[in-house]
């Protein structure tokens, strides 16, 4: 499959199998998220790989929506800012960008690999640290279930045009 089909066929599931994912296959996955790029090459993030029933649970009582019970794996994307690059003109942490450039990375290779995922932002983070027990240095940015997904068809995206979001400047 091409980058390009890929991109296109990438999509918000909401809605798994309960067939776990294989260790083999998030090993593949992190491989892909440990070769995303970051800024000076910092890599300041940790994922964790959800797959207990109580630690999931944890999870779940963070961000309480029924379809997001369904995944049988949660990948808990999270930075640590104290190991991130910042800007020295305005002092910008690249944290954030750079833990949504390793997920991209996981989502893109996710659906090549026939698997679906959902990247789920709005989360009682303080929940989710204490529901893995997390360092204080380190911030859950981002939840992704991953599964396969139960439904095929794939909902047209509602995107922007290129033409409205492009601006050549001459």
């Amino acid at each position: 499959m091409s980058i390009k089909q890929i991109i296109i066929d990438r999509r918000s599931v909401r809605n798994f199998e309960m067939r776990p994912v294989s260790r083999q296959t998030i090993a593949e996955l992190m491989e892909a998220v440990r070769l995303a790029p970051s800024a000076c090459n910092k890599q300041p993030w940790a994922f964790y790989v959800v797959e207990r029933a109580d630690k999931l649970a944890g999870l779940r009582s963070a961000y309480n929506r029924e379809w997001f019970a369904t995944a049988p794996t949660v990948i808990v994307a999270c930075g640590c800012h104290s190991e991130s690059w910042h800007r020295a003109a305005d002092g910008k942490d690249h944290c954030d960008i750079d833990v949504a450039i390793a997920i991209d990375h996981l989502t893109l290779l996710a659906t090549e690999m026939g698997l679906g995922t959902c990247w789920v932002c709005n989360f009682d983070t303080a929940a989710v640290a204490k529901a893995l027990d997390l360092p204080d240095d380190v911030e859950p940015i981002a939840m992704i279930p991953i599964g396969y997904a139960t439904d095929a068809v794939k909902p047209d995206k509602n995107r922007k045009s290129a033409d409205f979001i492009t601006h050549f400047i001459d």
